[in-house]
């Protein structure tokens, strides 16, 4: 078990959230949610030790392993694949080295024979004869290849480095399990294996996650950290947005009421005030005013943006065909001899197990990088807008203030235009001002957002769209996809984005298209449950 009592956290003059008093209990999974900024990776970092809160404490007993998923993606570079993962159980790490270290000893003596019967006693209860064997198989379930796990972790793409902290994060059964953001750069089968093993989990999990598909269905509880206050839920992430949202139209009824009624007592008091016969009715209101309870509502640090997609002319009925595409990068085969044909009303999820494969194909279509071979041919009717997986170019040593670099993009320069489209994707006054290169993940979205707006595309294609975004963003994307009339094309883990975006799944092979009859889950479903 792990608990905090009176937790308070301050940055500077910002206060985080305040008085915190929350228990989390063995067998329950909890999710943390709250708006990009709100704390969640700083309330993580306090109950894992890694920061100390302004005020208070966090409780836990000494014995209990705890274990957090890093973000460290070249603190391992040196290590073999498997042996990093090993290095999530540090008591079995430590006896492995110390056993090593006594049998390498060339004066090896009868003490250290009795030290080296302890250490090996040690080593089996701590499961050590069946390590290697545990981290192979988490590290299969996570998609890494049997003929990777002795490689260099230096050696491993970026995303499947991840893949490795994350193995080690689970391995050796903590007793409290920390996660920021897992699901970050798996693909659609390593979702559902983690789902799966999350949900057999016997231990306490804590986990921060914009997916709300994974929320749904490994939570047990939900934690929401807004109006500087960290409340815990029973229940998973709908549970958690229909109970929020009843007690807020609660609240809102219950501020309304009692506004009509200060107003009824004020118009009583005005009138009859002044009126000897009624004067004594309207004493008595004013104290019955002046009793009357009219806080404000707390603010929430929650806030949608305005994304709406609109066509500046509508689309004819060919969208796009693909002839014979091939693509090798470094040497690897990403893809070949890809053959499709998209139509107007297609909204097209591209799917596969190599992300490095359905972004290749995604940079291809929109212009910013070369085929090996083959051919690819936009309707006449089109016009594109993208936002590709990786946007630093756009925003990398760019010193000008964000109204100045949306007026690049924008036929309309004018200040107020521009600003009302910054104002669309939450930023406004100060906000407006800031240097583009400073930007953070989820801001940098959001401007790639406002800029695709402005270009009124028929075509919108999205790789990794709700990458960095929190969830009151991602709904707001979601669901202006839902009303965009033109064609989609996008890649996404998400899985109800892309559940509900999508309407047709193409599958990047390396040999080919292969295409998925029915939705996303009929997908997902093929890849468990192979014929």
């Amino acid at each position: 078990m792990i608990s905090t009592s009176d937790l308070s956290f301050a940055w500077g003059s910002s206060r985080l959230f305040e008085d915190v008093n929350i228990r989390f209990t063995p067998g329950n999974c909890y999710g943390v949610i709250g708006a990009n900024g709100a704390g969640k990776s700083t309330f993580l970092k306090i109950l894992a030790g890694e920061i100390e809160p302004s005020r208070g404490a966090v409780i836990r007993n000494s014995s209990q392993s705890l274990s957090m998923l890093r973000q460290d993606h070249f603190r391992f570079n040196e290590e073999e694949v498997l042996q990093a993962v090993l290095m999530g159980h540090q008591k079995l790490i430590d006896v492995m080295h110390e056993k090593d270290a006594l049998y390498a000893k060339a004066d090896f003596s009868e003490e250290d024979g009795v030290r080296a019967a302890e250490l090996e006693a040690d080593f089996a209860s701590l499961g050590g004869w069946e390590a290697e064997s545990e981290a192979a198989t988490l590290l299969d379930g996570l998609g890494i290849a049997q003929d990777r796990i002795r490689k260099k972790v230096r050696e491993l793409r970026d995303s499947e480095k991840v893949r490795v902290l994350l193995a080690q994060a689970l391995f050796g059964n903590p007793d409290i399990l920390l996660l920021d953001e897992p699901t970050n750069h798996l693909d659609a089968k390593s979702i559902i294996w983690l789902e799966n093993f999350l949900q057999a989990f016997n231990n306490t999990v804590i986990v921060i996650s914009h997916d709300r598909h994974f929320l749904n269905k490994v939570c047990t509880h939900t934690v929401d950290i807004d109006y500087r206050k960290v409340q815990l839920y029973a229940g998973n992430y709908d549970f958690w947005k229909e109970s929020s949202t009843l007690a807020r139209n609660l609240r809102a009824a219950e501020h309304k009421r009692s506004e009509e009624k200060a107003k009824e007592l004020e118009t009583f008091i005005r009138r009859f005030s002044a009126n000897a016969a009624k004067s004594k009715q309207a004493t008595s209101r004013k104290k019955l005013l002046d009793k009357l309870s009219l806080d404000d509502l707390p603010a929430s640090v929650r806030k949608y943006p305005h994304v709406v997609f609109e066509q500046e002319r509508e689309l004819g009925d060919l969208l796009l065909e693909v002839e014979g595409l091939s693509k090798t990068l470094d040497g690897e085969i990403l893809f070949s001899d890809l053959s499709f044909q998209l139509n107007k009303n297609d909204k097209t999820i591209f799917v596969g197990r190599n992300e490095l494969a359905t972004t290749a194909l995604m940079e291809i279509l929109s212009g910013r990088m070369a085929a090996d071979s083959g051919t690819y041919k936009w309707g006449v009717t089109t016009s594109r807008s993208y936002l590709p997986l990786n946007y630093e170019d756009f925003f990398d040593g760019r010193k000008e203030n964000l109204i100045d670099w949306l007026r690049e993009f924008s036929e309309d320069k004018s200040e107020n235009f521009i600003r009302s489209f910054l104002g669309r994707m939450l930023f406004s006054g100060e906000e407006t001002r800031k240097s583009a290169e400073v930007l953070s993940g989820g801001e940098k979205v959001r401007c790639m957002l406002a800029r695709m707006m402005l270009q009124r595309a028929n075509v919108v294609l999205l790789d990794g769209p709700t990458n960095h975004l929190d969830l009151e963003s991602i709904t707001s994307l979601n669901q202006a996809l839902l009303r965009f009339g033109g064609a989609v094309l996008l890649v996404t883990h998400d899985h109800e984005f892309a559940e509900t975006v999508s309407n047709r799944v193409l599958e990047v092979t390396e040999h080919g298209i292969r295409e998925h009859q029915g939705h996303y889950q009929d997908y997902l479903d093929s890849l468990m449950n192979p014929l």
